[in-house]
This record gives C-alpha cells, sequence and structure tokens, in this order.
C-alpha cells in the first residue's frame, strides 16, 4: 500500500494566488444563480491591492487574500481540478482532500508513479504547480507491508503518519501504519504555551491560570489524542514544566525546581479532573 502526498504550490505562493479566475468563475456560474451575487463575486477577484508603499497592483488571478470568501472560492476551485477529475479519470483510488492538502492511496508503486505524473500535467493545465517538497509517493510499511522503501512518512492535518509500535487485540505488538502529532504542530503548541502571560501571573493563582489554560489544553487533547495519545501528553509535558517554574517564583519555599515540580504534581494527583492531559496521568 502506497499514499501520494500531495502539496499545492511553489516556494511561498499560497494556492489562492495561482487561481485561474476563468476557471474559478465557471465553477461560480454553475453553482450560483443570482446575478448580483456573480456580480459580486467577480468584482471582489478584480479588486486592486493597494500595497504600503502606494503603489497599485492590478490582480489578474488568485483570490483576495484575508478574504471570508477566499477560503470557499479556492475550494470549489479544487473541488473542479481534483476531486470531480480524479473520481472520472482515476476510479478505484480512494483519496481524501481537505484543503490544498490531499492524500491519495495506491495499491502499487506504478500506480502511484502514474497518478503523480497525472496530476502534474492536471494541475500544471489548471495553471497551479505541485509543491516539490510536499509531493511525494509513500510506503505504508507496517506488519503486513515489509517492503523496504526511502519514504515511509508523511504529515497531514497536523499528525504523521509513519510505521509505529501498536498493541494488537490478543495482546501482541505489532508494527501498524499510524498517525500521532507531527513535530510541527507538537512546536506550534509549545510555542503557543511559551507566549502565554507568565511574567504577569506571578501576581496570580494557580486557578487564574488553569481557567485560561484550560479549554486550549482540552481542544489539543481531543484532537490530537484520538490518536497517538502518549505523544500529545508528552507535549503536554511542556505546560507542566512551564507551571512548575512558575510555582518556583512565585512561591519563594520552593528553593529549587525539582521541589516545585513534586508540589505540581502532587496537585496533579490531587486533582486530576482539573486540565484534560492531568486526568490521563497514571499513578
Amino acid at each position: 500500500m502506497l499514499a501520494t502526498s500531495v502539496g499545492i504550490g511553489h516556494g511561498h505562493q499560497r494556492l489562492e494566488d495561482a487561481i485561474d479566475h476563468d476557471l474559478l468563475l465557471k465553477a461560480v456560474d454553475k453553482h450560483v444563480q443570482e446575478n448580483w451575487q456573480r456580480l459580486y463575486i467577480r468584482r471582489w477577484l478584480t479588486a486592486s491591492v493597494q500595497h504600503p508603499d502606494g503603489t497599485i497592483e492590478q490582480r489578474g488571478k488568485g483570490t483576495p487574500q484575508g478574504g471570508v470568501i477566499s477560503p470557499l472560492l479556492a475550494n470549489l476551485f479544487l473541488h473542479y481540478v481534483f476531486d470531480v477529475w480524479v473520481e472520472k479519470h482515476c476510479q478505484g483510488i480512494p483519496f481524501v482532500r481537505y484543503a490544498d492538502d490531499i492524500i491519495c492511496h495506491c495499491k502499487t508503486e506504478q500506480e502511484a508513479q502514474q497518478l503523480h505524473q497525472q496530476l502534474t500535467q492536471r494541475f500544471t493545465e489548471c495553471g497551479l504547480t505541485l509543491h516539490p517538497d510536499k509531493t511525494k509517493i509513500v510506503y505504508c510499511k507496517s506488519w503486513k507491508h515489509k517492503a523496504d522503501y526511502d519514504c515511509i512518512s508523511f504529515d497531514f492535518l497536523g499528525f504523521t503518519f509513519r510505521p509505529r509500535l501498536i498493541k494488537h487485540r490478543d495482546g501482541h505488538q505489532l508494527v501498524g501504519f499510524v498517525p500521532a502529532i507531527s513535530r510541527k504542530a507538537a512546536k506550534r503548541i509549545r510555542a503557543e504555551i511559551n507566549s502565554w502571560k507568565w511574567n504577569a501571573w506571578i501576581h496570580s493563582e494557580i486557578q487564574d491560570i488553569l481557567r485560561y489554560s484550560r479549554d486550549k489544553i482540552r481542544g489539543w487533547v481531543e484532537y490530537y489524542g484520538k490518536f497517538g495519545i502518549r505523544s500529545i501528553q508528552w507535549v503536554l509535558l511542556h505546560f507542566d514544566q512551564k507551571i512548575s517554574r512558575w510555582a518556583k517564583r512565585k512561591y519563594k519555599s520552593l528553593k529549587t525546581y525539582a521541589q516545585a515540580a513534586r508540589r505540581v504534581i502532587a496537585f496533579q494527583k490531587k486533582k486530576p479532573k482539573l486540565l484534560a492531559h492531568w486526568s490521563m496521568l497514571k499513578g
């Protein structure tokens, strides 16, 4: 089993900047019946852009950056560029697409190579480019599929899919091709935790920190915890470390970080239901 991971765009170019207006408007005309709505969509697409230096840029392609309708128009464009086209010309190849991130599942390497060539031609014809780094053929290595390939992992929607040890229902450990939170997503979560107002919280109580962070942490756990719960727990250990550092600074009786960490662990065990990742800790 192989997966073709498809990324659209080249370099730092946004998909929305490369959309062909004529092709997009054909899709709009098919779905939008009201003339006044078509008129406004055309005006949004062709509206000129004024840069900070005062220069005016006329738009010949793409959708307005930051426009609320831009993601909808881009999704409509890709529906016909990719979804409808694949279902018609590549029957039997299942795929999943979220915005401009696409995964196609192929049975053989030959089928994957052929699909890659077809998609390259299709996107070129529609004025788009496959991203050279994000578009690749991946072997879904597992206990069922044991061949040797160089590329055996891909990222999709914040998860990294790769071979990992899993426990079979009979209790034995096997190698499965399964997801867990990606390094990029983990780094983004740690960066957001770092950005919180820890210095200002020195004058606050721990309940204030928990009140601020509770919903955010629950969201991360419920999303990333669906697959690889231990991975997201490990990421959120960073939050516990920040709490320990906060406690050491706030309470003079805690002379070392180790003392503060033990105090936080004791608080976790006493009230595990306060945070989503605490409630899953054992011991």
